[in-house]
């Protein structure tokens, strides 16, 4: 009799630049780890911001803080999970664009080795915002913020959807951590 387990594919190597990778703690980089997993498990082409927001939700305490309250953070939660079970399923195949930076043309490879044109943006926004407070490296707090500012990326649509009013939890934590 055969092994009726399913095979899981091989985690594609990441496509984004080294410099990323050095670019953040090791909390963050356990992050986009996370990330990455979740969007080749859900089948998707790019690792998307809403990946990012799962990933940054389940493992970064100073993120689960920044929400104002455990209630918040349960119907993020609630809407997140849905993604996996058909929520997102209108985002699969498509492209994550928020309009932040210009889409690459051309045929995707197979397997999770992109980073949507908002997600990128958004970590790049991270970088940013970890260099105005006078670090190298971005944490997890520069990585929500960089997605609740931008207004048109699915880490957003979640987040409102939720109950979340987007520009108060970036103005939040912006102030907090000095990156107005």
């Amino acid at each position: 009799m055969q092994n009726r387990t399913p095979r899981i594919p091989q985690q594609p190597a990441p496509n984004h630049r080294a410099e990323t990778d050095a670019g953040l703690t090791a909390e963050l980089a356990a992050v986009v780890t996370g990330a990455r997993r979740r969007a080749l498990r859900d089948g998707d082409q790019q690792i998307d911001t809403a990946h990012l927001l799962h990933s940054l939700i389940e493992s970064d305490p100073e993120v689960r803080t920044a929400f104002a309250g455990g209630t918040q953070l349960a119907r993020v939660l609630g809407y997140l999970v849905q993604r996996s079970i058909g929520y997102g399923l209108r985002w699969q195949g498509a492209i994550e664009d928020s309009g932040a930076i210009p889409v690459v043309s051309g045929t995707p490879d197979t397997g999770v080795e992109h980073w949507s044109p908002s997600a990128a943006s958004a970590m790049d926004d991270a970088h940013r915002r970890a260099r105005l407070r006078g670090r190298e490296q971005a944490c997890g707090l520069d990585l929500i913020a960089a997605l609740a500012a931008d207004r048109r990326c699915r880490a957003v649509e979640v987040l409102e959807r939720a109950g979340v009013d987007a520009a108060l939890l970036a103005d939040r934590i912006g102030e907090a951590s000095g990156q107005e």
